[in-house]
């Protein structure tokens, strides 16, 4: 330990004449500590929030989706499916058709999307995890049935327990002629209901249908919307989608799960980054309270100052003697805050005791621990601390010949 650090050490903990001084230290610390702990806290949150979220769109949203690069729908059979069902690595090759529609159960109506998916979508392990109600059935006894959003539930007012409702979906007739009878001019067909489904709002507005059933509510016999794609645990994305890319050409584009759903993750990301500054500027605050603390503490040194400079300790030593003064309450603060901030979390973690209350799907806040957080906010205490103590530092050199002058 170099001698500037020793002394800034000593100064530190050792008794002060005023005692103003050791509270305005310890205001500093605390400061510190209470910025960074409260750092750590809300940065996990933000990431369990995430990972809640992302891991419900993944419950649902495919590995890979398959779309047109122009238009609506395009005709599956030039995609020759069985050959990307023998890729390896692919789980399910799942063929959507995909609409806005008419939902219309008792007198309650609803504007909502119907998705009509072939048999591979079942083979999805995690769509039970998305369940509220009932089960994932499409058929049962050579009958359609359909699963519905939470969305759909609620603004229709759906009791999915009574088997012998019926969910009335209309699409608009294509080529129609204008009719008197405005029904005319829409395909009403009827389901039965197996389940409710719940991910995000962007999904639960959706019937869930067998594909045959939307083909003949569009009356689209041939064209799909898109196709999803899931691998299996061992298989790489981005290989595969690279890969897929080469061979479906130009024609059509191959979305990955980020891809699909950029806005979600731009979202995330904008306010867990909003949060942290916001936080930080705090801590900016508490950290320059520490120029406060080391000018009360020159003055309450002046005669160790003097006697050091008259042993010929010249103005750099007395520069960094302070400067280390102020990085080691700093750095203190930091440790201990983001220790607290990692206990707090664990706790969190582990019994859940703050609740968000109401009627979520999840009770408590969720959090998630990165070591790039903590290496985040470590980074960010310290920089803005080389700035304070820094400033602090060359206010008690310029102070030195007045003291000199005094003594």
């Amino acid at each position: 330990m170099n001698t500037s650090a020793f002394i800034a050490k000593r100064y530190l903990f050792s008794k002060k004449s005023t005692n103003a001084i050791n509270i305005i230290s310890g205001i500093s610390m605390l400061g510190v500590l209470v910025g960074s702990a409260a750092l750590i806290i809300i940065l996990s949150v933000f990431n369990g929030f995430e990972t809640l979220i992302v891991s419900l769109y993944n419950n649902f949203t495919p590995e890979l989706k398959v779309l047109p690069a122009k238009g609506k729908t395009f005709d599956p059979a030039t995609l020759h499916l069985d050959s990307l069902r023998k890729l390896p690595g692919m789980l399910s090759v799942t063929e959507v058709l995909e609409e806005k529609v008419l939902l219309r159960y008792g007198k309650s109506q609803f504007i909502g999307t119907v998705k009509g998916v072939s048999d591979d979508f079942l083979k999805n392990p995690n769509l039970d995890s998305t369940l509220q109600v009932g089960s994932f059935t499409l058929k049962e006894d050579n009958q359609n049935l359909a699963v519905i959003g939470a969305s759909v539930q609620i603004s229709l007012g759906i009791n999915i327990r009574d088997q012998s409702a019926l969910l009335q979906i209309y699409s608009p007739r294509h080529n129609v002629v204008s009719s008197f009878n405005p029904m005319d001019e829409f395909v009403v067909r009827y389901i039965g209901m197996s389940g409710v489904f719940s991910v995000q709002q962007d999904f639960d507005d959706m019937v869930i249908t067998p594909i045959s059933f939307t083909r003949d509510l569009l009356d689209e016999p041939k064209k799909i919307s898109y196709i999803e794609l899931n691998l299996l645990n061992k298989a790489n994305v981005n290989q595969m989608q690279q890969q897929l890319q080469n061979k479906l050409g130009k024609n059509y584009v191959i979305k990955n799960r980020y891809q699909q759903n950029t806005s979600l993750y731009k979202l995330l990301n904008s306010e867990k980054w909003a949060i942290f500054l916001i936080l930080t500027f705090v801590l900016i605050i508490a950290i320059f309270n520490i120029i406060g603390s080391l000018t009360m503490l020159v003055i309450d040194k002046r005669k160790d100052i003097a006697i050091l400079t008259s042993l010929g300790a010249g103005k750099k030593l007395i520069h960094h003697v302070f400067f280390y003064e102020g990085m080691l309450i700093s750095l203190i603060g930091c440790l201990v805050g983001m220790l607290v901030g990692l206990v707090f979390s664990l706790l969190q973690q582990k019994f859940g005791f703050i609740t968000m209350g109401g009627t979520t799907m999840v009770q408590a806040y969720p959090v998630t621990l990165k070591p790039t957080d903590f290496l985040l906010v470590f980074t960010t205490v310290i920089s803005i601390s080389v700035i304070a103590s820094g400033i602090s530092a060359r206010l008690s050199v310029q102070k030195l010949d007045e003291i000199k002058q005094e003594l």
